[in-house]
């Protein structure tokens, strides 16, 4: 009987993850996210990254939500800072709001309007990587 329960809660998690994806898929997304180029000075759309939306109360890591110029979710990118990245400190359950991953990119930043202190930017792409062109510019 345990197990005939679990397939339906297992959908269940399976439905609420893909509407979730659903609720961000295009730009703008819902609140509590809010247009970066708004909040700080920063251009709308940033070459290799997007139009990026974020829920300021996450700030400075974020997720960041990155937009394509159609509207669609490219990627979903944090913003760790470097002088967090030791033993002491630990980035726990990052949630992926775009669903799936198709693959993952890390590389360092010295700062920039809206996290000026040096960070890792880790981009979660929901694209292929060939789909990464459609914010190249």
């Amino acid at each position: 009987m345990k197990k005939l329960l679990l397939v339906p809660v297992l959908t269940l998690a399976s439905s609420l993850c893909a509407m979730a994806a659903d609720d961000v898929a295009k730009s703008p997304p819902a609140a509590p996210y809010q247009q970066v180029s708004k909040l700080v000075k920063l251009p709308d759309f940033l070459p290799g990254m997007g139009q990026l939306f974020v829920d300021p109360t996450t700030l400075p890591a974020g997720p960041f939500l990155a937009y394509d110029h159609d509207g669609k979710l490219v990627s979903t990118i944090y913003m760790l800072p470097t002088k967090d990245l030791n033993p002491d400190k630990s980035f726990d359950n990052l949630a992926a709001p775009g669903g799936n991953v198709d693959h993952v990119d890390v590389y360092y930043n010295a700062g920039h309007p809206g996290v000026e202190e040096p960070h890792v930017h880790v981009v979660l792409w929901h694209v292929a990587a060939a789909g990464e062109e459609s914010v190249a510019k």
